[in-house]
């Protein structure tokens, strides 16, 4: 959980100048050619979502792992593994999943510092062009695709919500 403090603490692009100064010697630090350019970039990106997940999923954990039906299954003589991956597990998940439709809209949508301090070709670096540019489609366009991403990843996570609790499934309504 130290760690998970600790990547919520630094913001990505502190983090960024810290990975550029600790491994320029060892990693290419600018532009996108091969997936070893892509290695600090992406731990820059994931860090502070990696530790929102990881302290979300502990607490829901512990909270659900405190329940009766976890009693219960445990009373049962299921294995712990049993009470953990299909009771636990599935109800523990619940608010992970909720978070993380947010989080990879919000890792894709907050990559511009990241692609501007790494070089990288890709839409936040021409939305941050459009802004110093002043060139206002270019902005109102970015802005509409990546409230599109946004869109779409909450509709992702209403699906993944049917399959992880049957009860929030579509139910037809009675007549149809």
């Amino acid at each position: 959980m130290t760690l998970a403090v600790l990547g919520l603490s630094i913001p990505n692009f502190i983090l960024a100048a810290l990975l550029i100064n600790t491994f320029k010697d060892y990693l290419p630090i600018a532009l996108w050619q091969s997936w070893e350019h892509m290695i600090l970039p992406v731990f820059a990106l994931a860090t502070s979502p990696m530790a929102i997940i990881a302290r979300l999923t502990r607490s829901t954990m512990v909270d659900v792992l405190t329940q009766d039906y976890i009693r219960t299954a445990q009373a049962k003589g299921l294995s712990p593994f049993t009470v953990v991956t299909k009771h636990a597990l599935r109800n523990g998940l619940m608010p992970v999943v909720t978070i993380m439709g947010t989080l990879v809209a919000g890792v894709l949508t907050g990559s511009f510092v990241i692609e501007k301090i790494f070089a990288i070709p890709g839409i936040g670096r021409y939305f941050v062009e459009g802004i110093n540019n002043r060139d206002y489609p270019v902005i109102m366009g970015t802005t509409i695709f990546y409230s599109a991403i946004l869109l779409v990843m909450l509709f992702i996570v209403d699906v993944i919500y049917g399959f992880l609790d049957p009860r929030i499934r579509l139910h037809k309504k009675e007549g149809e």
